[in-house]
């Protein structure tokens, strides 16, 4: 029996970021029902050459598709369109069934519309969006999302508010909305973020000495993950210091990479790329909405909590992830606004419960006081009041792991599959 093509388009597991953890789990669910052949089909450069960042993950050594069938392509340049007619060519020479290709960001619009209007009709052309509306907006962010969703066969979404943001781009389409995998005309296929399984607990792991090690009491925050302005760090920040003015058996740990200070700074082409950089997001966003002024570590002296707090500002390396969530209680997701979270994803991994705000997706996938507990958008005191009914009214993990039986990647593969 012939094995169905299908490819992964998206960042491999040469780059950072949550994105591409979940391309690789996702072409990893794939490749284990044994009907499929599997390639990832990936960028080399995701975006314009004058976005002053390193996305090239240069820290972890793991192969995370060591024993798997999955075969990597890196083919698609950002900023050379010869490599987009390439991609089209590749995906086509593989006879590819289907290419689900994943939208995190609005700015890859231009490229993942050629490629989609270059697949249409050769393959079932699949878009995984993990949010319509943008964090930050840009004042063509609506166009270039119209133009490549536009092309797509299949949408899969994450969340219902996702779904609705789709309607509001598309008003005059009706979609057909599952959660089965059955196609329709416009067919859009709910589910949640599945549970990353590339991460496992380390048996092996001397919790108590690594707390001791890290300076930890015996209650601990975690928040992980990039630093960005959305996330809410700063909040986050401000609410631990209000709870541990209350008790003094608590500490916070921080592990992540500032999103916009990943360069050498005192390179001349560094300068240049944040000169031009800062030209082109003058233009297309509203500066309320540009982050890299942003320092929310700053709080930590402000408040005087050094003593509190464990920090490691950098990008966290794929063997290095579970001891910060095995030395953890439960994980801060106090954000300003919020689509499906890979770090909420991860932190089921660790069966750890949630602290977010009631945006976004998190009342889908929270139920407060079973999962986790919800604060209030924006309201640092009714965050600082969570933590604190936390520590008074623990979750039960097994909450946690009951709540996330429905979100496996075989269940996902199978939506995907279904057709």
């Amino acid at each position: 029996m012939s094995k169905e093509v299908v490819v992964c388009f998206g960042p491999g597991p040469l780059f950072k970021g949550g994105i591409q953890n979940y391309n690789t789990s996702l072409a990893l669910a794939l490749d284990k029902r044994n009907d499929c052949e599997v390639h990832i089909v990936s960028w080399t450069q995701q975006y314009p050459a004058i976005i002053p960042r390193e996305f090239v993950d240069k820290s972890s050594k793991s192969d995370l598709l060591q024993g798997s069938g999955v075969q990597v392509h890196y083919v698609t340049n950002y900023n050379n369109p010869l490599t987009w007619r390439e991609t089209v060519q590749k995906i086509k020479s593989l006879g590819a069934s289907k290419v689900i290709i994943q939208w995190s960001i609005a700015l890859q619009g231009l490229p993942l519309y050629f490629i989609a209007r270059g697949l249409k009709g050769h393959c079932e052309v699949i878009f995984d969006v993990h949010f319509v509306q943008q964090k930050e907006h840009s004042a063509i962010d609506k166009v270039l999302t119209k133009w490549a969703l536009g092309k797509a066969d299949t949408i899969l979404v994450h969340a219902l508010k996702t779904f609705e943001e789709l309607k509001n781009v598309f008003p005059n389409k009706a979609f057909h909305l599952t959660d089965a995998g059955d196609r329709g005309k416009n067919t859009v296929i709910k589910l949640f973020h599945p549970i990353y399984n590339l991460f496992k607990p380390q048996a092996d792991l001397d919790i108590e000495a690594l707390k001791q090690q890290w300076g930890l009491k015996k209650n601990v925050f975690l928040f992980f993950g990039f630093i960005r302005r959305y996330k809410g760090l700063d909040q986050a920040i401000q609410a631990f210091s209000k709870v541990r003015a209350q008790r003094d058996d608590v500490s916070l740990v921080i592990a992540g990479e500032s999103f916009w200070n990943t360069l050498d700074q005192s390179k001349w082409s560094t300068r240049f790329k944040q000169m031009v950089f800062g030209w082109a997001k003058r233009i297309l966003l509203n500066k309320k909405d540009d982050e890299r002024e942003d320092q929310p570590l700053e709080w930590i002296q402000k408040l005087g909590i050094e003593k509190d707090c464990y920090v490691l500002n950098r990008f966290i390396g794929n063997e290095e992830v579970p001891p910060f969530f095995q030395v953890s209680d439960a994980v801060l997701l106090f954000y300003r606004t919020a689509t499906p979270s890979g770090i909420e994803s991860l932190s089921y991994n660790f069966a750890l419960p949630l602290l977010a705000t009631n945006v976004g997706h998190f009342p889908e996938t929270i139920t407060d006081g079973f999962n986790g507990y919800l604060a209030k958008d924006g309201d640092i005191e009714d965050m600082a009041k969570v933590m604190m009914k936390f520590l008074d009214q623990p979750i039960d993990r097994n909450n946690v792991k009951e709540k996330t039986a429905m979100m496996s990647w075989e269940r996902y593969a199978d939506a995907i599959m279904h057709a």
